[in-house]
C-alpha cells in the first residue's frame, strides 16, 4: 500500500479592485451647455416677435437666454454642491438643448446624476431640496426686476401694432396659468401707473416670461412624486408614507389633465359646455412620464434616521415654495374664435380690422387662479 500524500496550499484572499474613479466628461457638458445657449437666444429672440431663423435676430434673445441659463444653472448646481458637501460622486450638469420647433422655450432642462449611493435620508433630503430652493431664490429675484423695471406700454406695442388705439387687450392666445406668488409679486412690487401685461402677452418680456417659467419648473420638480425633487423631500420628511403621498397626487395629475380635456373641447366648441379652466391637458403628459420613468415608489437609502428639526423646517418651507408657484393651469391656449358674451366686435387699428372678444369673467381672475 502506498501513501499518497496531498499538498494542500492556502491562498490568502485577493482585496477587491479599487472602484473605477469618476471622472467628469468636461468636453461633453461643454457642447451642450454651448447649444443650450444657441437654441434658448433663437427661443428669446422669437418671444419678442424676430424670426429666430435669421441669424441677426439672435441679439434680442440674448437678455432671455442669461435668465434662463442662470436659473437652471443655479438649480443643477444648487444638487451638485449639495452632493459633494456630502462626499457624493456626482456629474456636473448635463444641458439639454432644444430647437424651438420642438421647445418654445429652447430647451428641456438640465439633469444632474449622482455616481455613488446616497448613504442616508439626510443626506437624500440635503441633495433633493438645494436644487430648488437655489433656483428659486434666482427666479424670485429675476421676477422682482421684472416687476419693478417694466417698460411702457409701447414695448408691447411694438411687437403688435395692431394692439394700439385698443381699450382692452384680448385676451386669446398662448396664457401663462397665474400663480400665488406671480399675484403677490405683482400687488407688492409693481410701480404705480406700470402696465403689467395679461398673462397671454407677458412672455414677451424677458424677466416675467423666466421668472415665470423658472417657478413653474420649480414646482414641477417639486412634486412629491418618486425621484423628483419633491419626493426627496417627501421620502426625507415622511419616510414610507411618501408612496400614499405620490399616489395621490398622480391621480390628481390625471383629473387636472381630464379637465384642460374638458377646456380644451368646450372652447373649441366640440361640446356645448362652460370651461371651467381648473386644469391643464400637459398634466396628462406628464402623469405618464412620472408613470413610466421617474416611478412613484422612492428607493430605499441605508441610513433611514429620521431628520432633524432643522431640516424637518427647511422641509416645509420648501413645501410652501411649492404651494406659491405651483398652478394647475400651466400653458393652455384660448382659441381665436372662442364666443362668450357679451359679443364680439370689431375695431379698426392702423387699417388692421381686429376682433375683440369680452373674456369670460373665469378669464380675469382678480387674484389666484387656483
Amino acid at each position: 500500500m502506498s501513501d499518497t500524500i496531498y499538498q494542500i496550499s492556502y491562498e490568502q484572499p485577493q482585496p477587491p479592485p479599487p472602484a473605477r474613479k469618476f471622472k467628469q466628461r468636461y468636453i461633453l457638458h461643454i457642447t451642450l451647455f454651448l447649444l443650450t445657449c444657441v437654441t434658448c437666444v433663437m427661443a428669446g429672440a422669437m418671444w419678442v416677435g424676430r424670426d429666430p431663423g435669421e441669424v441677426e435676430n439672435w441679439r434680442f434673445g440674448t437678455t432671455y437666454a442669461a435668465l434662463l441659463l442662470l436659473f437652471l444653472s443655479s438649480h443643477e448646481f444648487g444638487h451638485y454642491f449639495a452632493a459633494r458637501i456630502h462626499k457624493v460622486e456626482a456629474t456636473l450638469p448635463f444641458y439639454i438643448p432644444m430647437p424651438v420647433t420642438f421647445s418654445i422655450f429652447g430647451t428641456l432642462g438640465a439633469v444632474i446624476r449622482t455616481r455613488s449611493q446616497v448613504p442616508s435620508r439626510k443626506v437624500m433630503f440635503d441633495i433633493g431640496v438645494a436644487g430648488p430652493i437655489a433656483g428659486f431664490i434666482v427666479c424670485l429675484g429675476i421676477l422682482i426686476w421684472g416687476m419693478t423695471h417694466l417698460p411702457p406700454i409701447d414695448y408691447l406695442y411694438s411687437i403688435h401694432p395692431y394692439l394700439q388705439g385698443m381699450h382692452q387687450l384680448p385676451e386669446f392666445g398662448l396664457t401663462f396659468g397665474n400663480t400665488a406668488l406671480y399675484w403677490l409679486c405683482a400687488k407688492l412690487f409693481l410701480p404705480a401707473g406700470a402696465s403689467l401685461p395679461p398673462m397671454n402677452e407677458m412672455y414677451h418680456y424677458p424677466f416675467l416670461c423666466v421668472g415665470w417659467f423658472g417657478l413653474f419648473v420649480t414646482s414641477l420638480n417639486l412634486l412629491p412624486i418618486g425621484q423628483l425633487d419633491g419626493g426627496h423631500l417627501t421620502f426625507g420628511l415622511f419616510g414610507r408614507h411618501h408612496l400614499t403621498i405620490s399616489r395621490v397626487f398622480f391621480y390628481a395629475m390625471i383629473a387636472l389633465g381630464l379637465f384642460g380635456v374638458y377646456d380644451y373641447l368646450a372652447m373649441e366648441g366640440i361640446i356645448y359646455a362652460q370651461p371651467l379652466f381648473i386644469g391643464w391637458s400637459g398634466w396628462l403628459f406628464w402623469a405618464l412620464m412620472v408613470r413610466i420613468i421617474i416611478k412613484l415608489k422612492h428607493p430605499p437609502v441605508p441610513d433611514m434616521t429620521p431628520l432633524d428639526l432643522r431640516r424637518k423646517i427647511i422641509g416645509w418651507a420648501t413645501i410652501g415654495i411649492f404651494v406659491l408657484t405651483f398652478t394647475p393651469l400651466g400653458i393652455y391656449e384660448i382659441p381665436l374664435g372662442y364666443k362668450t358674451p357679451p359679443p364680439e366686435r370689431e375695431k379698426k387699428s392702423d387699417g388692421v380690422t381686429v376682433m375683440i372678444t369680452q373674456p369670460p369673467q373665469v378669464l380675469l381672475p382678480a387674484g389666484v387662479c387656483f
